[in-house]
């Protein structure tokens, strides 16, 4: 038997000892002398309180261990302060600064971000759109333009704010922010032409369901056609993103009959997979062979060489994101679409052509 002077561990409390109380809202304004409204205000809209208030109330939440009751905060207002966000992929960095962005800005207006991973599988997409939405997203952050008509449908029809990122066409009739990926990739592809290229290969993802993949193609073919190329100067092969791939794609273009002088690359991931085989096959970069990428994740410039690279603004993109949704969810306006501007990094992997 326990002795009445002793606290007894939760998980050896007997069925007759009562939990103690829950803290309630009230108990929070109390304890940060404030009214329960402006408790309400930090807890639902952070930015409306001044933040001396706002501070004295969160430690007040953190002191008592105070929790909001989700489904009752959730039924009253109608809404549930969560966004959905659906990302091609977690393995490798593409997403992450501007997903990171995304979720710091969210959490400045005092929203929640749920987020999934689609392995660039189309039908697991629309499965994860649809559990999105029956759980109650307030609103959704999806990639690129490519999916069926039927899914923009049952997101009209649930009245679900939707945001396109990644990508940016001025005939799209859908909310977005981004960036004109075929633009993008036609200025870098004219920057290497006018270092003397002609033989160019390409390193693509698939393209079937990928529309940034595919602008980006179409960006390589544009630049091409206006300097005069044929498509018989293009080596153009397609293979998922990851670094083992772009090596092995790297690999087969170089030992190729006619093999290019500059490998192009859909990403910086792809594009570092082929500086480890242009190594490994002792190829000199970029006096033996020429490598781009883009995005410009940290590891190109890391690289060695360091890589050239299309600039995407991933932050501002991801900030302006969560900024456009928030907008879009508590005033029920449609915000206007924003593009945003790539840049050419220019390093140390992209050369003259060889002689």
């Amino acid at each position: 038997m326990v002795p009445d002077n002793k606290a007894v561990p939760m998980s050896k409390q007997t069925p007759t000892q009562s939990p103690p109380p829950v803290p309630t809202l009230a108990d929070v304004a109390r304890h940060a002398e404030v009214s329960t409204a402006t408790v309400s205000r930090c807890l639902n809209s952070p930015d409306q309180v001044v933040a001396e208030t706002r501070e004295r109330v969160m430690q007040a939440v953190q002191v008592l261990g105070y929790a909001p009751n989700f489904s009752a905060r959730a039924l009253a207002a109608k809404r549930t302060n969560t966004i959905g966000a659906i990302i091609p992929t977690m393995e490798n960095a593409i997403f992450a600064r501007g997903i990171q962005a995304f979720q710091e800005e969210l959490g400045n207006h005092g929203q929640t971000l749920l987020i999934a991973s689609s392995s660039y599988r189309e039908d697991l997409e629309e499965e994860q759109i649809r559990t999105l939405a029956a759980r109650g997203a307030d609103a959704l952050l999806l990639i690129g333009y490519h999916r069926r008509p039927e899914i923009y449908e049952f997101l009209n029809r649930r009245n679900l704010p939707t945001l396109i990122s990644w990508a940016y066409r001025d005939d799209a009739p859908q909310m977005s922010i981004g960036f004109d990926n075929a633009a993008a990739m036609a200025e870098l592809v004219r920057l290497v032409i006018a270092k003397g290229h002609r033989r160019i290969g390409f390193i693509s993802a698939p393209t079937a369901a990928n529309d940034r993949a595919r602008d980006r193609v179409d960006g390589v073919r544009r630049a091409m056609a206006e300097a005069g190329l044929s498509e018989d100067h293009l080596l153009l092969r397609e293979t998922p993103y990851g670094f083992e791939t772009g090596g092995t794609a790297f690999r087969q273009m170089m030992l190729s009959d006619g093999a290019p002088s500059v490998i192009m690359c859909g990403n910086d991931v792809l594009a570092i997979g082929a500086l480890r085989s242009a190594r490994e096959m002792g190829l000199r970069v970029p006096q033996d062979v020429s490598i781009t990428g883009f995005d410009d994740i940290e590891l190109a410039v890391l690289a060695e060489p360091a890589l050239t690279t299309v600039h995407v603004p991933h932050r501002e993109m991801g900030r302006r994101a969560a900024e456009m949704l928030v907008q879009a969810v508590r005033h029920r306006q449609v915000p206007d679409n924003i593009e945003l501007q790539t840049d050419i990094r220019l390093r140390q992997s992209l050369g003259p052509a060889r002689a």
